[in-house]
């Protein structure tokens, strides 16, 4: 078996720092224990390729057979080899292990050296992806695989834990288990993400208290997992929180927001069930709405966050509109969404154009707004009406190509919509649509148009 352990010179000198060892032991080291060897620099991932087979190092210019490190003589007086490999310090191993892509591949190199079998339960990272157990139909196999491993584990305190897994209620004692492992074992990063087939029926609920009331917790990666909290959370050093793929209300936002004193960065990844956002932690800069998915009704989605600083709406958005109450500490906001209505098809020009002129009409004091190219279209064709853009707006090249046909584009819709009123530049007008109902039942006053050209 062939392993590659990935590192740059940067990251080696970093993994010497690491563990103690100073530049005229780290000069020593590099040159005794790994050689003139290729280096290799991979723009995708941190590292040098060290390709090892059965503890074989290529050596620069030639193929020869690597140098071995002298230990000690036998009673016989023969002189007995050891591996470079094995002559490292566990604390390099394990920061070593700790950088491979799972947990699965620190086990692996078990096969490099016997020291190195004992080495993987003390990495203070644990990742598990269920890959290679779905493609050959063996799920199961993968979650008494993940039970095992953690009984192996040695370390007390984890940096991280991840855990990728196709989930249906048949592993629900598994995932609890593992939450209770996590907690006991003060993980400081908790990536969690279960994939559902289909619709999610039974999915996965976090009801343990220590979950819920955890100091060791600074990041929180929580994806198919429903929670309704009952008693208060308490998350005092949490920093980052990111929800994904799962219905979440403004009640569990908030107590979450009340106990998280910390809390920095909150993002909401293709969630759905909350519309209203009051987000008043001073403490939180950060928020990101990409993606939100509902398909039985239309939705008006408020965000009120007076303190944060940057702000982000993103990806796929099966919704009517979002609307931006006080806002007023924003620094720098991005806008690269699609709307959709709840058949799937893009949403009305329409709405699109109210949707996107509102949003920069409120985004007009940040020093920095940035629209993507997914609203490149509802842009040009603002633009083409005639409406003047604040100077704020960055990142649109109105000479690219993306642009030129966005706006060659809105110019063919405009001139077809004639002197419509009723659904101007609307191609799909005549089209049912619920969204017409869902503005007067809303009592919402139309917001105003962008400043015309005079």
């Amino acid at each position: 078996m062939t392993l590659f352990f990935i590192f740059t010179v940067k990251d080696l000198v970093e993994i010497h720092e690491n563990v103690g060892i100073g530049k005229k032991e780290r000069k020593t080291l590099n040159r005794y224990h790994y050689g003139d060897m290729f280096v290799y620099l991979e723009k995708k991932r941190k590292p040098t390729a060290v390709a090892m087979e059965n503890v074989k190092v290529k050596e620069k210019g030639d193929d020869q057979p690597p140098k071995r490190i002298r230990t000690q003589k036998s009673e016989e007086g023969e002189e007995e080899e050891e591996d470079r490999i094995s002559a490292l310090p566990d604390c390099l191993i394990i920061d070593i292990l700790s950088r491979l892509d799972n947990t699965k591949e620190a086990i692996q190199t078990g096969t490099l050296s016997k020291r190195w079998q004992h080495v993987w339960p003390s990495v203070p990272c644990l990742i598990f992806e269920d890959f290679d157990f779905i493609r050959y139909k063996r799920l199961p196999d993968f979650y008494l695989a993940v039970d095992k491993t953690l009984t192996q584990c040695q370390s007390n305190n984890l940096d991280k834990f991840e855990v990728f897994a196709t989930y249906d209620k048949r592993f629900k004692s598994n995932v609890s288990s593992w939450i209770h492992f996590v907690t006991s074992r003060n993980v400081q990063h908790l990536d969690i993400f279960l994939v559902y087939e289909g619709y999610p029926k039974d999915p996965f609920v976090l009801r343990d208290d220590s979950f819920f009331v955890n100091s060791h917790f600074t990041r929180l990666d929580l994806g198919g997992c429903l929670f309704s909290p009952v008693k208060p959370i308490s998350w005092n050093n949490l920093t980052h929180l990111t929800i994904s793929n799962v219905e979440i209300y403004q009640d569990s936002i908030a107590k979450i927001l009340s106990g998280s004193p910390l809390l920095d960065t909150l993002m909401l990844n293709f969630c759905y069930g909350y519309s209203f956002l009051d987000i008043t932690s001073k403490s939180v800069k950060s928020f990101q709405v990409s993606g939100y998915e509902v398909f039985d009704e239309k939705v008006v989605v408020e965000i009120n966050a007076p303190y944060i600083s940057s702000l982000k709406i993103t990806t796929d958005l099966y919704l009517w509109k979002i609307l931006l109450r006080d806002v007023s500490s924003l620094v720098k906001a991005d806008l690269d969404y699609h709307m959709w209505k709840n058949d799937g098809k893009p949403a009305r020009k329409k709405y699109q154009d109210e949707m996107l002129n509102t949003l920069i009409l409120n985004l007009r004091h940040v020093k920095e707004l940035n629209i993507g190219i997914p609203c490149y279209e509802a842009l040009a064709r603002l633009e083409v009406k005639g409406f003047i853009f604040p100077s704020n707006l960055k990142g649109v090249d109105t000479t690219s190509h993306l642009y030129s046909l966005s706006h060659s584009k809105a110019l063919v819709d405009c001139h077809d919509s004639g002197s419509s009123d009723s659904d101007a530049y609307d191609s799909d007008a005549s089209d049912s649509d619920a969204y017409d109902s869902d503005s007067v039942e809303s009592g919402d006053s139309e917001e105003p148009l962008l400043e015309e050209v005079n």
